[in-house]
């Protein structure tokens, strides 16, 4: 991965860290600098970007300071989603909502239009994109 790609990318994932940018700006903005999926997790604090040609960058940020749920509620999670979408939600807030729905990692297939949701038993909750 070149050093501008790696940069676009650690400017997008600072941007969203901070709530200065919504999801659609993030989807946006991720697919100038040529990423096709992304991973999130939320327990060891990592987030792992994925290039076609098999580059990855990887970021750290804060864990959680409180325990995330440890039952996986699917109806929080899509409140949070939609709060999001709608621009009321911005990343800081989406985590604290998800993790405490139980939420422990995310995947965010840009390719492919949409996010599967993961709890810490296995439990799925996949969100296409909106059109």
């Amino acid at each position: 991965m070149n050093a501008s790609t790696r940069a676009a990318i650690q400017s997008t994932f600072e941007a969203s860290n901070q709530g200065s940018i919504h999801f659609g700006q993030v989807i946006d903005q991720l697919m100038g600098a040529g990423v096709e999926s992304y991973h999130v997790d939320y327990r060891s604090g990592r987030a792992t970007y994925y290039l076609p040609n098999g580059s990855t960058a990887v970021f750290t940020f804060i864990t959680p300071q409180y325990a995330i749920g440890n039952t996986f509620d699917g109806d929080a999670v899509r409140a949070a989603i939609l709060g999001a979408q709608q621009g009321i939600v911005m990343y800081p807030e989406f985590k604290t909502l998800s993790q405490r729905a139980g939420c422990v990692a995310y995947t965010v297939w840009i390719a492919g239009r949409h996010v599967v949701y993961m709890g810490r038993r296995g439990e799925t909750h996949v969100e296409r994109f909106p059109d």
